[in-house]
């Protein structure tokens, strides 16, 4: 497992965001959990929960002890447990999700054809009070949707939700979508990722880092000891998470 920097050259920085909107530092340690209610007692600085299922209120609480709130949502599948499922228009509904039941690839090829439901979420998550975003399925061009997706297509889909969530005042994460980290590192906040130690993928994320820009980072499977040195020395805030993301975590 390969986790060295190398010969990666980081992209110049981009301009610091605009006055008000937060922008995560590497290192802030962070909470992921998306099921439960959440245990608001946990000692990270930033928070990273369900946009639905959790209440303004606890988005209030968390600020008042002094922690930052990242709203999670899907933008590239339509779940059908969410009580805007139905507003979907069949046309953009493609294949199943391996793995995922009840869950559907969107074709992400014209964002304006998802935008009636993409943009209430993201005024949901401005409206209950969150600091940023976590829009999840930011890849879909990699996979069997059943729609001709391109990394052009996934460019723009994931530069349009970024815009979305800015124009709300949002700090915006770029979730996983390794290959395009280079391209897409000027146009969001900070960066989510899901098992780069285990797929020894860790040293794409730096960029990101470089730029002065956090990157949430959570293992499932490896034991802390397995990734921690590599991906502290990196920059990256890493913690294992159990599969069902609930409230446990270890932390690097």
């Amino acid at each position: 497992m390969t986790l060295a920097l190398g010969g990666c050259q980081p992209p110049p920085a981009p301009p610091p965001p605009p006055a008000g909107r937060w922008a995560p530092a590497p290192g802030t340690t962070w909470q992921w959990q998306l099921t439960g209610a959440v245990d608001v007692t946990v000692d990270a600085a930033v928070f990273d929960v369900d946009g639905f299922t959790t209440p303004a209120a606890t988005v209030r609480e968390l600020h008042a002890r002094g922690r930052k709130v990242i709203c999670y949502i899907s933008v590239g599948s339509a779940e059908d447990f969410r009580p805007d499922a139905h507003r979907w228009p069949p046309a953009v509904l493609g294949r199943p999700l391996p793995g995922w039941p009840g869950e559907r690839w969107l074709d992400i090829r014209d964002p304006e054809r998802l935008a009636p439901v993409l943009r209430p979420r993201l005024d949901m998550c401005r409206d209950k009070g969150f600091d940023g975003v976590e829009p999840d399925i930011m890849d879909a061009y990699r996979h069997d949707t059943g729609f001709p997706l391109t990394a052009a297509h996934q460019l723009a889909f994931n530069r349009w939700i970024a815009r979305e969530a800015h124009a709300r005042g949002l700090a915006a994460g770029l979730k996983n979508d390794l290959d395009q980290v280079p391209a897409l590192v000027a146009d969001f906040d900070f960066a989510v990722n899901e098992e780069c130690a285990a797929y020894a993928e860790c040293a794409a994320l730096t960029p990101f880092v470089a730029a002065g820009k956090a990157v949430f980072h959570a293992e499932y499977d490896l034991d802390p000891a397995a990734y921690c040195p590599a991906t502290t020395r990196l920059g990256l805030s890493s913690i294992r998470k159990d599969r069902d993301l609930g409230p446990r975590l270890r932390r690097c």
